[in-house]
């Protein structure tokens, strides 16, 4: 898989629309919409907005999606349900029975995309990845892109024929509550916060539990790494600007986090592109830290 763009590292991690409309008939080939809807949701007693209500995309997707596409609910077998948090990682056995019934094997070609941010797709990216699939990519500039381009659009659902999906899983690519503590204040560590600024200072914003970011963490903001047009990635030099105060420490390790794990994804896979493989996303994130008074918050 190709892309236009050739100063990325890993430059396979990206396809573009004419690349993939020009594929769409390819045997291996299998393309799913990862769309989840997210909104404030609000306590009618006292007022108080939480972060943050989710619902499936499966209507956008009904809606139009890409001829041939598939639709992965990440709210549904994706993520471990019994959780109390959103969007925790399956067990081994649930991603690959989920995965084998939506017609992935592992030699599939997987092109990933969302109707809302970016962020859901690369979030099942770093699954796949976490999972030891290597052969999936985000469709740059998603569904957005796609139709304002006036490109195919299909309603009709065509399930692609059941496969054996095989997890192995990548050490280190998710990582706990006690990996990132012992990461506070470590040299070799850089640990990243995708949220947005205000949320990451403490001034504003959703709040989980606790104003504020864990401490010594720096802020890489989500959609500062889209083109704010068109939705694209940026270039690689401009990705690495905006990511060139997590780059200069030249730290062994990056740990990215968010509110559930889902924009930490994206910038996990922003790096990925810059050909950083010494990534790993806090799957908690602040849905668990935020809530726990007995691990450390700082804000400005």
């Amino acid at each position: 898989m190709t892309t236009t763009e050739n100063e990325y590292r890993q430059p396979e991690l990206l396809v573009e629309a004419d690349w993939l409309e020009n594929h769409l008939k390819d045997p291996d080939l299998r393309v799913f919409d990862c769309t989840v809807m997210a909104s404030m949701k609000t306590d009618l007693d006292t007022g108080r907005e939480f972060p943050f209500a989710f619902e499936s995309g499966r209507a956008n997707f009904d809606g139009g999606h890409v001829p041939g596409a598939g639709f992965l609910n990440l709210l549904g077998e994706l993520s471990d349900t019994s959780s109390r948090l959103p969007f925790m990682m399956p067990s081994g056995k649930l991603f690959a029975d989920a995965m084998g019934k939506a017609g992935v094997a592992n030699t599939s070609k997987v092109v990933l995309y969302s109707t809302a941010e970016p962020i859901w797709a690369a979030r099942i990216w770093w699954m796949l990845r976490a999972f030891g699939f290597d052969n999936a990519a985000i469709l740059n500039g998603g569904w957005a892109k796609w139709s304002a381009e006036g490109r195919p659009v299909s309603r009709e659902f065509e399930a692609y024929p059941p496969a054996q999906f095989n997890a192995r899983t990548r050490p280190g690519a998710i990582v706990g509550k006690d990996a990132v503590l012992a990461a506070i204040g470590e040299e070799g560590v850089s640990t990243v916060n995708a949220l947005p600024s205000m949320i990451f200072s403490g001034t504003g914003g959703p709040v989980f539990g606790r104003k504020g970011r864990i401490p010594g963490s720096l802020s890489v903001p989500f959609g500062s790494l889209h083109d704010p047009d068109t939705g694209i990635y940026l270039p690689a030099a401009q990705l690495e600007a905006k990511l060139e105060a997590v780059l200069s420490r030249k730290a062994e390790r990056i740990i990215t986090y968010c509110g559930s794990g889902i924009a930490a994804s994206n910038d996990a896979f922003a790096l990925a592109l810059l050909g950083h493989d010494n990534v790993a996303v806090y799957d908690a994130s602040l849905s668990e830290w935020g809530y726990d008074d007995s691990l450390p918050m700082e804000k400005d």
